[in-house]
């Protein structure tokens, strides 16, 4: 069946989210993250897109992103293909790390375009990781607060006043809002966080997921095996964390 065609954005914007395949981590270390930033600033110098907004969560990635002089699906490639290397050499893995085709939807009104960056801003207090959206490290919601270094605040700050102390006033409220957002929604439910089983990895001497996919196969399903008995822990979870497939994770008794 013919992959169905990207929907073109007429005011050029686009929420993109880029995951991991088989929503497995992406992001191992906070260096990963710092990383992933310098690389998204140097194709924003490289591509001229504008950028007002984004999330790194452990396994995607939310972009609020507007096409210039080169489209949306170049863009990604170019980012996404850059990292990737850098990735693959650090941890010393082959192959693909993000699922080979992004998800996109268009952003055609300033009210929508409010929704989405909102959105972003809550993922991961939506996904259980933080307690208030201006804790967390990595969202552009930091840039709009303090100093922007990547992202184009004025076009977002600029729809609620063109007074910037009254506009970062009335920015700041909104994105507080209580609210029931769902854009391209990927948050699962968590009950046990991903932060507590990669936690878990670490104190047994597993410093990130290549060396436990590297085990021997019983050393790696009896290590599985203790992990699936966490009280509150997900297969699903449990396959986006280490990596490893769900139909090999459900097969260990």
């Amino acid at each position: 069946m013919p992959r169905k065609a990207r929907l073109k954005s007429r005011s050029g914007i686009y929420h993109v989210m880029i995951r991991g395949i088989n929503k497995q981590i992406i992001f191992e270390e906070e260096e990963d993250k710092r990383v992933f930033l310098v690389t998204l600033k140097k194709y924003k110098d490289i591509c001229k897109f504008e950028l007002y907004g984004y999330c790194l969560m452990d396994n995607h990635i939310h972009l609020l992103i507007r096409e210039l002089e080169e489209t949306i699906s170049t863009v990604v490639k170019r980012i996404s293909s850059s990292y990737v290397y850098w990735y693959n050499f650090k941890y010393e893995r082959k192959g693909h790390l993000f699922q080979e085709r992004f998800k996109s939807e268009t952003v055609e009104d300033k009210r929508y375009f409010l929704t989405v960056l909102r959105y972003i801003h809550q993922n991961p207090q939506n996904a259980g990781l933080s307690n208030d959206i201006f804790d967390t490290k990595w969202t552009s919601i930091n840039e709009y607060i303090n100093k922007s270094k990547i992202v184009d605040t004025d076009y977002a700050l600029n729809l609620f006043s063109n007074n910037r102390n009254e506009a970062l006033r009335l920015f700041i409220e909104y994105n507080k809002e209580t609210n029931d957002d769902a854009c391209m929604e990927e948050t699962d439910m968590i009950r046990v966080q991903d932060l507590e089983i990669k936690k878990y990895l670490l104190d047994h001497g597993i410093v990130n997921t290549n060396q436990l996919q590297q085990m021997k196969r019983e050393d790696r399903d009896d290590f599985l095996r203790k992990l699936k008995k966490i009280n509150g822990v997900s297969i699903r979870q449990l396959s986006r964390v280490t990596g490893i497939s769900k139909n090999v994770i459900a097969r260990i008794r």
